[in-house]
């Protein structure tokens, strides 16, 4: 009898658009995003002793042993990803893989092209298990590749993606909450022009800074607008300002969506913006006069930033009738909520 053909695995992750709620990850707050169709597809020939991908985004691939110490110290850049997840799969010898990746995501626009990266590879590589404990390896596996101390948000939102809904998220349990986007409005998404990688950022800075009110508050989830005003540092209490005002936008903006007052919804999401720029100092002169001029443009709701900030998408709610226009003048896509993560066994060469 023949041996059984080696095993060929596609996996597909969508990126994210983050409606609302932003820099609240990580203090366990509350985030309303969205997988979207755009995402990251990586399909593999299982076996071998090291991960070999092709990107068709670079011209250098990952080689990556299935032993990898230090995700942090691979080249070329995007294969850090790929380590960490390696890293953290700890797959034993001979189930390695080799196979290509490909992506409808843009790097750098705040989208969560990383996080798509690492669920694709940590299904197509064999991970067994539910979204949360798909999430949560990931984000432990992009720490490790990039430093960078994310919150699991955008590994959630890719692994747990809904059609049709957006995610309230609640990142202190990981309870994920569908709430349906009525078809009378639609996401926007407009590139600032700015790119963005949030190791050259202070991000990390703004996490520290958050941790330090805690420190003195308790948790930032648990505190009022009263707890905040007493800290008695004037940038510690600015960034627990934002963090505890943007946890109640979160419910505020589902509550609008959900009563169709979308007005209201897009007010939170204005506000929202103000508030990342003035109290949290993430975004950018770029980004500030790309959500004003969108603000003017008739049919927007409401737009702000999204994502970690310091460029990136800027993301708008839009009446839908006006959505493709608003769209087409701004070089933008309207997006749509989607499913998340899938993998499957396919037929053909790689």
């Amino acid at each position: 009898m023949s041996a059984a053909p080696p095993l060929r695995v596609q996996a597909r992750a969508p990126g994210r658009v983050n409606v609302i709620g932003d820099h609240t990850d990580y203090t366990g707050g509350l985030v309303l995003p969205m997988a979207i169709a755009e995402g990251t597809t990586v399909t593999v020939e299982r076996g071998g002793d090291a991960v070999h991908l092709l990107s068709d985004r670079d011209d250098v691939a990952a080689d990556v042993p299935l032993d990898v110490a230090d995700p942090a110290a691979v080249e070329p850049a995007w294969a850090r990803y790929v380590a960490g997840v390696v890293a953290e799969l700890r797959l034993p010898r001979g189930h390695g893989a080799a196979g290509t990746v490909t992506s409808t995501l843009p790097i750098g626009a705040g989208m969560s092209s990383s996080a798509a990266l690492e669920v694709a590879v940590a299904l197509a590589l064999g991970f067994e298990g539910g979204a949360r404990a798909l999430a949560e390896l990931c984000q432990r596996a992009e720490h490790r590749a990039s430093g960078v101390p994310c919150g699991v948000m955008d590994q959630l939102a890719s692994a747990s993606g809904v059609d049709g809904a957006l995610l309230l998220i609640d990142c202190r349990t990981l309870d994920v909450t569908p709430v349906p986007l009525p078809g009378d409005v639609a996401v926007v998404g407009v590139h600032s022009g700015v790119p963005r990688a949030l190791a050259a950022t202070a991000y990390a800075d703004r996490r520290a800074e958050c941790e330090a009110a805690e420190r003195e508050l308790g948790p930032l989830r648990d505190a009022t607008l009263t707890d905040v005003d007493a800290l008695r540092d004037a940038t510690l209490r600015r960034r627990a300002r934002h963090v505890v005002s943007e946890n109640g936008r979160v419910l505020a903006f589902v509550d609008a969506l959900r009563a169709g007052d979308h007005t209201a919804a897009g007010r939170a999401m204005t506000d929202s913006h103000a508030s990342l720029r003035d109290d949290f100092e993430v975004s950018t002169p770029e980004v500030d006069a790309l959500v004003a001029r969108l603000g003017e443009t008739p049919g927007v709701l409401g737009a702000r930033m999204t994502g970690g900030g310091f460029g990136g998408v800027v993301v708008a709610l839009c009446s839908t009738p006006a959505s493709s226009a608003v769209a087409d003048a701004f070089g933008g896509t309207v997006h749509r909520p989607s499913a998340g993560a899938t993998v499957a066994v396919v037929d053909g060469a790689i």
